[in-house]
C-alpha cells in the first residue's frame, strides 16, 4: 500500500503522442499540461477551466460526459448558479478549437472523437499492456524497452494546473500509476542484473517516497546484488525505524524475509529470479571466428576432440589442450572442431586471442573483464580484482552450457583463471607449449599434414584443373612447404591470385633450399621456412615494408603510422600495406588499421635484423617516434593554447597529423592509446628516450582518461628508469612529472610527492623549464589533499612564479586556480573567488576548454563555500559537460561528487545522495580510494538527512576503514559522525 504523496519521479523528456494519418491530424496531452495540436502546430486551449473540460473529456476515451457530470467534476458539490451556462460557453469555444466532428453534443452532454493513438494516456495504457505480455512470455528486454516508452510519455506532473476535484483525483490515479510503472521497469532492470545501475535511481525515489515499502524492498536487493550488504540490512533498520515512528506498524512481512534472506547471504538472492514463464538468458554469446570453408583432413583429430567436447554435459571443467609448432593449423582445427559441437552448447561461445607467442601476453583480468561483458554482466559490476573476476566469471557460467576457445595460450598459468568450474561447460585450448602442467586436461599434439591431407588443402584452394594438370608439381609444393599448413596456405593463396603462374613456377620457386631445407629441420625454424615462401617473393619495396613494420611494439598501427615508419607518403604506403595483406602476411584489423599475426611479426624481426642494417632500423622507429611525438604535441596544443610544451620539448624530424578540432584530435588520441604507449616503452636507443619522455608529457590525458591509466603509468616507470639508468637527468626529470600525475589520478599521493620533489630538484639542476614549474605546482596539490595548506601556498605561489617567468599562461592559470583551493580550504572564500575567477580569464582567453573546466570546477567549489549555490551548481555543470565531452572519466567523476556536496549544502539531500551515488559509479577503478572515501562521507550525510541513518553508518565506516588505511586527515571527522546522537 502506498503510504505517500511526494515528489515526482524524473522521466525523459516528453513528446506530443504521434498519430498515422494526415499531418493535420489532431493530438492530445494529459501525462503533463493539458494540450492540443493540430499537426505540429500547438493549439490554444484556454483558460484553465476550459482545459479542464478538455481533460475530462479526454480522460473518458470517446465516452460521453453529461451536463451534470462534467458540473460535478468542475465544481464538486457547491456549483456556481451559472454552472451549466459556463460549461457550455467552455465547450462551445472548444469545438471552434476542435472542430465539430471532433467535440459531439449527445444526449445532453459532449464527447470528443478521436483515435486512440492520439492521446497520450490511451498510447501509454496500450504500451503498459504490451510490455505486461512480453513479460509474460519471458521477453524482459522488450517489456523494459516499452515501460520506458511509457514513462516517457509523462512531462512533469499528468493534468498539470487543471482545477476542480476530478482533476485532483484523476492526477493522484495517474501519479500512482506512473509510481507502480517505475517499479515494474525497476524489478526487471534488477531481474536482467543492473542492481548497480538501479542504486542511484531506487536511493532518489525511497527519499521521495519514503514510505513505499515496495522501493525500499527493490533498494535492498539493488545494494545486496552489487555487494554492499550491510548498506542493504541498513536500509531495512531505516524502514522500520521510520514506519515505526509515523505509523506505528511494522514492515511488511516480504521486507522481513528480505532482511533474513540477506542475513543469510542467501546465493538465489545473489541472481535474478527464475520467472514461471520460458525466458531467454540474458546473453548468448556466439564468438567463434568464421571456420575456413577449405578445411581440410585431420579426421581422427575432430573425432577425438569433438568426442570430448559431446560428452562434456556429465564432466567437470572439461578442457582440451592443442599444442604444436607455429603455423601447424592449431587455431584453424579448433575453431572448427568447436562450431561443430556448437549444439551442444546452447548457451552460447566465447573466444579469445590471447596472444601468448608475442611479447606481452593478454592479461587474465583483462580478457575476463570481456567475457563477463560478453555474458551480461554491466561494467559496473565487474570487480578489479583478478580473483574477484575468476570467482564472478564461474559464478556466471554456472548452470549454462558454454563453449570457451582460449586460442594462442602462453602457458598454463595464464589460462587457469579462465577455465570454467561446474559441468555442462568446456574449455579448448591452443598453444605452442604442452599443457603438461594443466590438471585434468586432454592433452593433443598436432603434427604436420599427411602427404594426402596436404595436397587435397592445397587442390582446395587453387583448384581442381590447375593442379590436376600438374600434380606432380603440386606434390613438390606441398612437399617444399614441410606439409605444415598455414605454408600451404600461404603458397596455394599466392598462385590462385596469380593466373599467369603454373604450379611448376611456383615448384621452381620453393626449390631453393637456401630459404627451406636448413629452416625446416626443426621447432620454430620451420615456422620461419613457412614465412620465407611468401616473403621471398615480394618485391623489394614491399619486403622492407613487412621487415620494417614488424618492429613496432603496438597491437596495431595505422596508416598514417606505418607511412612515417616507412618513409613514404600514405598512398605509397597504402599500396604495400594491401600488397601484404594479399599475401596473408599482414592483416587489415580494420579500415585503415594493420596487424601482424604474433608469429608473423617474430619473423618479420627476425628479418629486419638479418637484412637491415642497424641504423636503419633505429631510423625506422625513430621516424614512428617523431610521428606520434609531432602528433600528439599537436593534439596536446589544442587542448591547450598557449602552453610552453611546443617551445621545450624535443624537436622531431618527421612532421605528424594536425587536426581541424579538438574533438577529432581526441579521437586519435584515444584510438592510438595502446600504440603510443608501447612505443613509448620501446624507445630506449640513444637519442629517444627524451622523445619518448615528451610523448609521454604530451599524452597526460591518458592518465586520466580511466581507460589507460595504468599502462601510462607503467610506460612513465619505464622512462623514469631508462632516463635514470643512463644519467640524463632532464629526461628522469620530466618522467618523473608524467608519473606523479599518474599517481595523483590513483590518489597515492606519498609516492607523488616524492616523485615531484626529485623532478623538482633535478629541474633546478638542469635548468629545465617544464619540470621547474610543473613540480611545485603539483607539490601544491599533493599538500592541499593531505592538509598542509600553507605548504601548499607556498608551492603554489612559487609555481605562479615559475610559469610567468616562463611565459605559460596556460601554466599560471592552473596553478591560480589550485591556489584558489588552498586559500578555501584556509577559510578566505573571498580570494578563492577571486582566484578561480583569473584562473578562468586566463583560459577563456586562450579559448581553453577543458583546461577553462578544470576552472570552473574550483570556481564552484569557492561558489559553494561562500554560500552561492545556483551559481556554483552553474558552474560544476559547465565543467561536467566538458569533462563529458573530453572523456575524462577522473574529472567527470569528481565534478558530480561536487554538484553532490553543493545539494547537500543548499538543503537538497536526496539529489546529493543521488549524485554521490553516481559519482561512485564513474570513479570505480579510478581516482583512488582516498577520493572513493571523500564520496562515502556525503554519501552518508545525504542519506542521514533523507532518513536513511543505518545506510549513513555504513557509508561512514567503509570511509573511515579507508582513511585508516591511508592515514588521512579526515579520521577524525568522519569519527565524529559515527558517533551516536545523545538524547537532549
Amino acid at each position: 500500500m502506498d503510504r505517500d504523496n511526494g515528489p515526482r519521479v524524473r522521466v525523459p523528456e516528453q513528446r506530443a503522442p504521434e498519430k498515422p494519418g494526415t499531418a493535420d491530424a489532431l493530438r492530445f496531452t494529459v501525462l503533463g499540461p493539458v494540450r492540443a495540436w493540430r499537426g505540429s502546430e500547438l493549439l490554444s486551449s484556454g483558460s484553465p477551466q476550459q482545459r479542464a473540460l478538455l481533460a475530462a473529456l479526454l480522460l473518458r476515451e470517446g465516452r460521453t460526459a453529461t451536463a451534470s457530470e462534467l458540473i460535478d467534476a468542475f465544481w464538486g458539490e457547491d456549483p456556481p448558479s451559472q454552472a451549466l451556462a459556463t460549461i457550455r460557453t467552455y465547450a462551445s469555444r472548444l469545438r471552434k478549437i476542435l472542430g465539430q466532428d471532433t467535440l459531439v453534443s449527445e444526449s445532453g452532454g459532449y464527447a470528443i472523437r478521436t483515435d486512440r493513438a492520439a492521446l497520450d494516456l490511451t498510447l501509454a495504457q496500450d504500451l503498459a499492456g504490451e510490455a505486461e505480455k512480453a513479460r509474460a512470455a519471458g521477453d524482459r528486454c522488450q517489456a523494459r524497452t516499452l515501460i520506458n516508452k511509457v514513462l516517457g510519455l509523462w512531462d512533469g506532473e499528468a493534468l498539470a494546473s487543471v482545477p476542480g476535484p476530478y482533476a485532483d483525483n484523476q492526477r493522484t490515479r495517474l501519479e500512482e500509476w506512473r509510481l507502480q510503472l517505475t517499479e515494474a521497469r525497476l524489478d526487471l532492470d534488477l531481474e536482467v542484473g543492473c542492481h548497480a545501475e538501479a542504486v542511484s535511481e531506487l536511493t532518489a525515489l525511497t527519499a521521495a517516497h519514503p514510505l513505499r515499502e515496495r522501493l525500499r524492498e527493490l533498494l535492498m536487493v539493488a545494494l545486496y546484488r552489487s555487494g554492499r550488504q550491510a548498506e542493504a540490512l541498513a536500509v531495512y533498520a531505516d524502514t522500520r525505524r521510520l514506519l515505526a515512528e509515523e505509523l506505528g506498524v511494522d514492515p511488511r512481512p516480504e521486507l522481513a524475509q528480505l532482511q533474513q534472506r540477506i542475513l543469510r547471504a542467501d546465493e538465489e538472492l545473489a541472481r535474478p529470479a527464475d520467472e514461471p514463464a520460458p525466458a531467454p538468458a540474458p546473453l548468448r554469446p556466439a564468438q567463434l571466428p568464421a571456420t575456413v570453408p577449405d578445411f581440410t583432413g585431420r579426421s581422427a583429430f575432430v573425432a577425438e576432440l569433438g568426442g570430448r567436447l559431446a560428452t562434456a554435459e556429465g564432466s567437470v571443467m572439461a578442457v582440451s589442450a592443442v599444442a604444436g609448432i607455429g603455423g601447424v593449423g592449431k587455431t584453424t582445427l579448433a575453431v572448427h572442431v568447436a562450431h561443430q559441437a556448437r549444439r551442444h552448447f546452447p548457451d552460447g561461445q566465447l573466444y579469445v586471442d590471447l596472444q601468448g607467442a608475442g611479447a606481452r601476453a593478454a592479461e587474465p583480468e583483462t580478457v575476463l573483464g570481456s567475457f563477463l561483458r560478453a555474458l551480461g554482466t554491466a561494467d559496473s559490476a565487474i570487480p578489479d580484482t583478478l580473483d574477484e573476476r575468476a570467482a564472478l566469471y564461474r559464478s556466471t557460467l554456472d548452470g549454462r552450457r558454454i563453449l570457451i576457445l582460449l586460442d594462442n595460450a602462453h602457458d598454463a598459468a595464464q589460462i587457469r583463471p579462465l577455465l570454467p568450474g561446474t559441468a555442462g561447460c568446456a574449455a579448448l585450448v591452443t598453444s605452442r607449449v604442452r599443457m603438461v602442467d594443466l590438471a585434468g586436461a586432454h592433452l593433443v599434439d598436432l603434427d604436420v599434414m599427411s602427404p594426402e591431407e596436404a595436397l587435397q588443402l592445397f587442390t582446395r584452394i587453387v583448384g581442381d584443373e590447375r593442379v590436376g594438370a600438374e600434380r606432380e608439381a603440386a606434390l613438390d609444393v606441398v612437399a617444399a612447404c614441410g606439409f605444415l599448413p598455414l605454408a600451404i596456405r600461404i603458397a596455394a593463396s599466392r598462385l590462385a591470385a596469380r593466373r599467369t603462374w603454373t604450379v611448376s613456377v611456383l615448384a621452381a620457386k620453393l626449390a631453393d633450399g637456401r630459404r627451406r631445407l636448413d629452416e625446416l629441420q626443426a621447432g620454430d625454424l620451420a615456422v620461419k621456412a613457412t614465412f620465407e615462401l611468401g616473403y621471398g617473393q615480394l618485391e623489394p619495396a614491399q619486403a622492407r615494408a613487412f621487415r620494417l613494420l614488424g618492429l613496432a611494439d603496438g597491437p596495431d598501427i595505422s596508416l598514417a603510422a606505418a607511412a612515417a615508419l616507412l618513409n613514404l607518403d600514405p598512398h605509397a604506403a597504402e599500396d604495400l600495406l594491401e600488397a601484404l595483406v594479399d599475401t596473408s602476411l599482414v592483416e587489415s584489423a580494420a579500415p585503415g588499421r594493420y596487424r601482424y599475426h604474433d608469429l608473423v611479426r617474430l619473423y618479420a624481426r627476425a628479418c629486419a635484423e638479418r637484412d637491415e642494417e642497424p641504423v636503419e632500423r633505429e631510423s625506422a622507429l625513430s621516424r614512428l617516434l617523431d610521428f606520434y611525438l609531432a602528433t600528439a604535441a599537436g593534439v596536446y596544443a589544442l587542448e591547450r593554447p598557449g602552453d610552453r610544451l611546443a617551445d621545450h620539448r624535443e624537436p622531431t624530424q618527421y612532421s605528424g597529423l594536425t587536426f581541424a578540432d579538438r574533438h577529432s584530435a581526441q579521437d586519435w588520441l584515444y584510438t592510438e592509446a595502446n600504440s603510443l604507449l608501447a612505443c613509448v616503452r620501446q624507445s630506449s636507443g640513444a637519442g629517444a628516450v627524451r622523445r619518448a619522455v615528451d610523448l609521454l608529457w604530451a599524452t597526460k590525458d591518458l592518465a586520466e582518461s580511466g581507460a589507460n591509466s595504468k599502462q601510462y603509468e607503467a610506460a612513465a616507470i619505464t622512462m623514469r628508469d631508462l632516463a635514470r639508468s643512463s644519467d640524463d637527468a632532464r629526461a628522469e626529470g620530466r618522467a618523473l612529472i608524467t608519473l606523479t600525475n599518474a599517481r595523483l589520478v590513483a590518489g597515492r599521493f606519498d609516492q607523488a610527492e616524492r616523485d615531484a620533489q626529485r623532478a623538482m630538484r633535478l629541474a633546478r639542476a638542469v635548468d629545465d623549464p617544464l619540470p621547474s614549474c610543473w613540480a611545485p605546482n603539483d607539490l601544491g596539490i599533493i599538500a592541499l589533499y593531505q592538509n598542509r595548506h600553507a605548504e601548499g601556498e607556498a608551492y603554489l605561489e612559487q609555481a605562479i612564479a615559475n610559469f610567468r617567468a616562463d611565459g605559460n599562461r596556460p601554466g599560471e592559470a592552473s596553478a591560480l586556480c589550485n591556489l584558489s583551493r588552498i586559500h578555501l580550504a584556509m577559510g578566505n572564500t573571498t580570494s578563492a573567488v577571486a582566484l578561480a575567477q583569473q584562473g578562468i580569464d586566463i583560459y577563456d582567453e586562450l579559448g581553453h576548454a577543458l583546461r577553462g573546466a578544470n576552472g570552473r570546477y574550483a570556481l564552484g567549489l569557492a561558489l559553494t563555500q561562500s554560500g552561492r549555490f545556483a551559481d556554483a551548481t552553474e558552474q560544476l555543470h559547465d565543467a561536467l559537460a566538458v569533462f563529458r565531452d573530453s572523456r575524462q572519466r577522473l574529472w567527470e567523476g569528481m565534478a558530480t561528487f561536487r554538484l553532490a556536496e553543493v545539494d547537500l549544502a543548499a538543503g537538497l539531500p536526496a539529489q546529493a545522495a543521488t549524485k554521490s551515488e553516481q559519482a561512485l559509479a564513474i570513479l570505480r577503478g579510478i581516482g583512488g580510494e582516498w577520493r572513493r572515501g571523500n564520496v562515502l562521507t556525503v554519501l552518508g550525510r545525504a542519506l542521514s538527512e533523507i532518513g536513511q541513518p543505518g545506510r549513513a553508518q555504513v557509508c561512514w565506516r567503509e570511509a573511515l576503514e579507508i582513511y585508516e588505511t591511508l592515514g588521512s586527515a579526515e579520521i577524525e571527522t568522519v569519527r565524529k559522525l559515527l558517533v551516536p546522537t545523545l538524547p537532549g
